[in-house]
């Protein structure tokens, strides 16, 4: 009996370190990740088919106005002065969709830092954690979300959503370090390994 408890201790001790080791690693690659990109982040007014069919209109229309601005773009800090320098016409574009679709809601346009889920966008798992983003608020808020990387500009490269192409990939590569890049990659798997083994939700 003393023998099975002192495997067991051992064995909780091991996966505590690991675990722990784990999340700092984790947490280390946000932090990393976050000062180094800007999201886009669309939030429709409920969870009903109609709003939810709403958001992503509002979605493709400010991907229509901001791929044209955006376009040439070379670093983070001058995105975020476009960004932020058209939050009245970014409004204006999911204003104008709104009444078109024939719904009265208010929508809210701001450049801030967030806090988001874990998420996985193409072959990339973004870890949870704040980020500064753009964030597009219609109505009440409080439906599911749409999201993606603004700069690099993953979000409207060839008009493609949640697609992370040849192109895109290239620039999140430039954007991040070499080793944020690739646990990036890394991290789907390795987020598997450890829900397998219990150790995650």
């Amino acid at each position: 009996m003393k023998r099975m408890l002192k495997i067991f201790l051992y064995g909780f001790v091991v996966c505590s370190v690991v675990a722990g080791a784990f999340c700092y690693r984790i947490h280390r690659l946000q932090e990393g990740i976050a000062g180094r990109i800007l999201r886009f982040h669309v939030i429709a007014n409920s969870d009903s088919r109609g709003d939810q069919e709403l958001k992503l209109k509002v979605r493709d229309r400010i991907g229509e106005f901001l791929g044209g601005e955006l376009d040439g773009v070379m670093d983070l800090e001058e995105c975020e002065d476009v960004v932020t320098g058209y939050l009245g016409e970014i409004e204006k574009c999911a204003k104008d969709v709104i009444s078109e679709e024939g719904f009265d809601y208010g929508v809210r346009a701001m450049v801030q830092d967030s806090e988001f889920p874990e998420k996985t966008y193409g072959s990339f798992t973004f870890p949870g954690g704040v980020y500064r983003a753009l964030r597009v608020v219609i109505g009440d808020g409080d439906g599911k979300n749409w999201w993606c990387v603004m700069y690099p500009n993953l979000c409207f490269a060839n008009s493609v959503y949640e697609v992370v192409d040849e192109e895109s990939d290239e620039k999140l590569r430039a954007a991040l370090t070499k080793e944020d890049y690739e646990e990036m990659l890394a991290e789907g798997k390795l987020r598997v390994g450890f829900k397998y083994l219990g150790l995650f939700r």
